[in-house]
């Protein structure tokens, strides 16, 4: 799978985990930034991931910050883009079971890393189940 990463500086430690986690499973991996904890604006890091995921560019996205939620807003601002908060991992099973998201936002403040990854685990496994949802889905994307 080709998967788009970004975060900001209160992500980027997860960030650089979660990117070694992947690429040893097998995926391809984009990181869009950002380079270091040091302070940034974390829309232009996480922006890019949405549009690139939009353009089907990557498979899924994934964007880290303190707590998710800037980044979550962000990327859901761009059409296209269904971006879950998840912060456990029955959060991160629904978003992809009803509600097909394609971005997943976490943030590192609110969880350790083993949940972390286990999140992006089943972010990636789980198979959006359609049927009754894809009707809303796609009055949401219009």
């Amino acid at each position: 799978m080709k998967i788009a990463i970004g975060s900001d500086h209160a992500g980027y430690r997860y960030k650089q985990a979660i990117i070694v986690h992947l690429r040893k499973a097998g995926h391809e991996v984009m990181d869009f930034g950002t380079d270091s904890e040091a302070s940034v604006d974390y829309p232009k890091f996480i922006r890019p991931v949405a549009e690139a995921v939009a353009a089907g560019k990557f498979d899924r996205g994934i964007v880290l910050g303190g707590s998710g939620n800037g980044e979550a807003i962000t990327a859901n601002r761009v059409k296209g883009i269904r971006c879950g908060l998840c912060w456990n991992l029955e959060s991160a099973r629904l978003t992809r079971q009803h509600n097909d998201a394609n971005v997943l936002s976490l943030g590192e403040r609110m969880m350790d890393l083993d949940t972390a990854l286990q999140i992006v685990d089943i972010f990636l496994i789980t198979t959006f189940e359609g049927g009754r949802h894809l009707a809303r889905i796609q009055q949401l994307d219009e």
